[in-house]
């Protein structure tokens, strides 16, 4: 009985040592096969990618050293300087994206249908959905035909009286601070303000959301997911999304996605409610333009079908961020470009008066008669634009017009940072120069995309171009703006552009 018992005791052990075997034999040739996998796709990106030189990138970490120190955009600056057109970033060593800062380049880019990069739809997902950022092919002309009748001018006309009103708010808040301490970071109470002004535009809310705790918790979870978003798609070892889960960081980018989703979710179901009170429905029917959010919960798909909640959700939680975060970077980054440039912020101003008086209104038609402030603003945005830089992935070969080309399936960075920051196409760019912007002035159709360009653009950008009107206007007529000295802002391209110590003004009221 001991000797069979021995026997099978053996045999268990003989047979549990070859499957350890057998699987560190599995293990070992899966690592080689996965590394062939990257030799093999760097073998190919260096072939691809030939006919561009870029700056010397190490084997495995490749120009991991510029996003160092948050010097990415001074790095850039170099590149823009240095290598004409576009150029290779190498993000490690089997993968890199192209450069693009080139305004024929953009025209190319931009005119055609290629998707966004699959990995940073595969990363912002879990936060925004696939709405009409993420979205691709037919299914995003049709929610873009679908929401276009939402930024009609006759629904922008009434805004400029809710966003006038938000602004007031928001600068009442900056009188009580400043009697205080005549510092101030604008962009915690920019941002708040915009967000307030989305919400009570597009989602129809009501009250006083710029001091609302759910407001401020939301704007929190924003700003978390911009930074961890940012991070993962420059780490190698985030790029699986069960690794990524585990860590910690997976761990905060979970909550905070369900922070804003909470958010909206709460918008969605108020709207809903209300709507399902006596009469509302029928009334909202009868209008002959809708809100944004009315567009979705009314809509109707070309099958006939309404949307989906996860279809609703993922455009509101798109517009919810994409229509108060990069407003208010331009708007912060914008006063902040008027407090260096006193002698432009003072003719801003004189125009503003003669216009508005003391600011107690502001309309539709008075939008168009500030020509010298529009000249400031754009010129701020061609300084500081909202969005540094999207991402698309080639469907199909592409070749330049200086003849060098592009195989299917390369990721393009459109920098749109290195665009207007390129002197080949704004001569000395690092001067503020509003006057670039002068009627008639000859500029090449892409050279100025603060608003992206082609088919997809920004479909919000003449809502964000009141606001930004409406904002500096009634800011201007109110107070004086300086720079803080000790606190010069450090832009850094988080998604948004935004500053890595805050964007702080000396701010004094006048009389």
């Amino acid at each position: 009985m001991s000797v069979s018992v021995l026997s099978s005791t053996r045999a268990l052990g003989s047979i549990s040592g070859i499957l350890q075997v057998a699987s560190l034999l599995c293990l070992v040739l899966l690592l080689l096969l996965k590394a062939a996998q990257l030799y093999l796709r760097r073998k190919w990106l260096l072939k691809a990618l030939q006919q561009f030189p870029c700056p010397p990138s190490h084997w495995l970490l490749g120009h991991q050293q510029e996003f160092q120190n948050d010097q990415e955009l001074q790095q850039l600056q170099k590149r823009v300087e240095k290598f004409p057109c576009a150029c290779p970033r190498w993000l490690w060593g089997c993968e890199a994206t192209f450069l693009v800062y080139d305004p024929d380049y953009m025209k190319i880019i931009l005119g055609r249908s290629d998707p966004k990069v699959h990995d940073d739809c595969r990363f912002l997902a879990p936060w925004i959905g696939y709405g009409l950022l993420l979205l691709n092919g037919q299914t995003w002309f049709q929610h873009r035909r679908m929401l276009t009748p939402a930024f009609h001018y006759d629904i922008l006309k009434p805004y400029v009286g809710i966003m006038a009103n938000s602004v007031r708010v928001m600068l009442d808040k900056w009188e009580e601070l400043i009697s205080q301490d005549s510092h101030l970071e604008i962009f915690e109470h920019v941002s708040l303000m915009t967000l307030d002004t989305i919400m009570k535009c597009a989602f129809s809310q009501q009250g006083s959301i710029q001091t609302n705790r759910n407001s401020q918790s939301y704007l929190q979870a924003i700003g978390d997911m911009k930074k961890l978003t940012f991070s993962r798609v420059r780490s190698f070892f985030y790029q699986n999304d069960i690794i990524y889960g585990l860590t910690p960081e997976g761990r905060r980018n979970r909550w905070a996605c369900q922070l804003a989703h909470q958010h909206t979710d709460r918008v969605i179901e108020l709207r809903k409610v209300h709507l399902q009170e006596e009469g509302e429905m029928e009334e909202v029917r009868r209008k002959r333009h809708l809100d944004f959010l009315d567009i979705l919960l009314f809509a109707r798909m070309e099958d006939g079908s309404c949307l989906s909640g996860k279809d609703i959700r993922a455009e509101v939680d798109t517009f919810m961020f994409g229509g108060h975060d990069t407003t208010a970077s331009g708007i912060s980054w914008i006063l902040y470009s008027l407090a260096v440039h006193p002698e432009h912020q003072h003719r801003c101003r004189k125009e503003i008066q003669s216009l508005l008086g003391d600011g107690t209104s502001i309309t539709w038609d008075q939008l168009d008669q500030m020509p010298y402030t529009t000249m400031c603003i754009k010129e701020a945005l061609r300084f500081y634009p909202p969005i540094p830089v999207i991402r698309r992935e080639l469907s199909k070969p592409v070749t330049f017009p200086d003849g060098r080309s592009l195989p299917r399936g390369i990721k393009l960075s459109l920098s749109f940072y290195g665009l207007h920051h390129n002197p080949k196409v704004w001569p000395n760019p690092e001067v503020f120069d509003p006057s670039r912007f002068a009627p008639g002035s000859d500029l090449h159709s892409h050279a100025f995309l603060p608003f992206s360009g082609g088919p997809r653009n920004c479909i919000g950008k003449n809502f964000a171009m009141m606001e930004l009107k409406v904002a500096v206007a009634l800011t201007l007529l109110r107070f004086e703006l300086a720079v803080d000295p000790f606190r010069v802002p450090i832009p850094v391209s988080k998604i948004v552009l935004s500053s890595k110590n805050g964007i702080h003004l000396q701010l004094r009221k006048l009389l």
